[in-house]
Parts: C-alpha cells; sequence; structure tokens
C-alpha cells in the first residue's frame, strides 16, 4: 500500500467518523471480509452499467440503541455498499434497499450515514460494480450503540444439536 493510498483512506475514516467525536459513547464494530469466489449478484439492477454476476458478502446486525450509524468500506477493488431493512434477497436486489454509495471519496472507498433503530434486523452488503471486481475489505461501522451481527440458520441449528446432544449425555449419564 503506497503512503498516498494510506493518507486517502486514513482522510476518509476520519471525515466519515468526525460526527461521532461530540458523542460521549460510541461503539465501532470491524468486520474484514473477502468477496473472492461468493455468490454473485446483479448490481446492474441499482447502478447502469454495473456488472451482472458480480460476488458479494453480506452481514445481518442488530444494533443495541437508535441513532446516526456511520458505514464505511474500504477494499482491494471498487467497491459499492448497500443497506437493507431486515433481509437482502440477491435475486431482488432493490426490495428492502434503504441506502447504498459507491466511490465515497475513491473507487476503492464506500460509505454513507443512515439512521438506524433498536430491535429491526439490517443487512448491509458489500460487493463491487463489475463481475471481475471482488477481494478483500474492511466494513466500519460506528454509532451510538453496538452492533451485534445475527447469527445465520445453520449457526442455531448447531448450537440446538449440540444442545440435545448434551443432553442426551447426561441423560444416559443418570441412568447408570
Amino acid at each position: 500500500m503506497n503512503i498516498t493510498r494510506l493518507l486517502r483512506n486514513a482522510l476518509t475514516i476520519c471525515a466519515l467518523f468526525a460526527g461521532l467525536m461530540h458523542t460521549a459513547k460510541a461503539d465501532f464494530h470491524i468486520e474484514r471480509g473477502d468477496t473472492t469466489g461468493l455468490a454473485t449478484l446483479d448490481v446492474g439492477a441499482i447502478y447502469i452499467d454495473a456488472g451482472n454476476a458480480v460476488p458479494y458478502d453480506q452481514l445481518t446486525f442488530t444494533v443495541s440503541a437508535g441513532g446516526t450509524y456511520q458505514f464505511l468500506a474500504m477494499a482491494d477493488f471498487d467497491s459499492a455498499i448497500f443497506l437493507y431493512a431486515g433481509e437482502f434477497d440477491a435475486a431482488s436486489p432493490t426490495t428492502n434497499l434503504i441506502r447504498h454509495n459507491n466511490d465515497i471519496f475513491s473507487p476503492d472507498t464506500s460509505g454513507f450515514v443512515s439512521n438506524l433503530f433498536p430491535g429491526l434486523s439490517y443487512t448491509l452488503v458489500v460487493t463491487g460494480l463489475e463481475d471481475d471486481e471482488f477481494g478483500k475489505y474492511s466494513l466500519t461501522i460506528g454509532g451510538p450503540g453496538s452492533v451485534a451481527p445475527v447469527p445465520e440458520p445453520s449457526t442455531w441449528m448447531m448450537l440446538a444439536l449440540g444442545l440435545a446432544a448434551i443432553a442426551h449425555a447426561r441423560q444416559r449419564a443418570a441412568r447408570r
């Protein structure tokens, strides 16, 4: 990474999160990922002349407090981010769409500010704009409350199976 890109990214972060400096309590959630080889979506449904099979990654989360949250994605590719109320459906990328951004200060950074409410589920999607734009990214979400990722259904299923196995083992031990 050259010094110009490092400085540009540092200035981008400072500009996006300057509004949090006056807040006594602010939490940040940092997520790192890679869109390489993941499922694809038609970004052209939102941005004209964009790709129709662009790899994406998603984070489903809730917030502990209502208020203004800042979102910033920095990537190794021309990135875009999309915020959805509730679930995201790649077959219908405009359904439940709240906000989106591409190139906030440079092609490899995307960001916006949005008002969020506790008790609701949100999904943030990180993607490129063209079919060949994918790779590593870093996502930062900051606001007045904490950001808690919502476990996927498969995680809940594994937890339930694990608890059932423990209960069965205890029951067998009690019988002996």
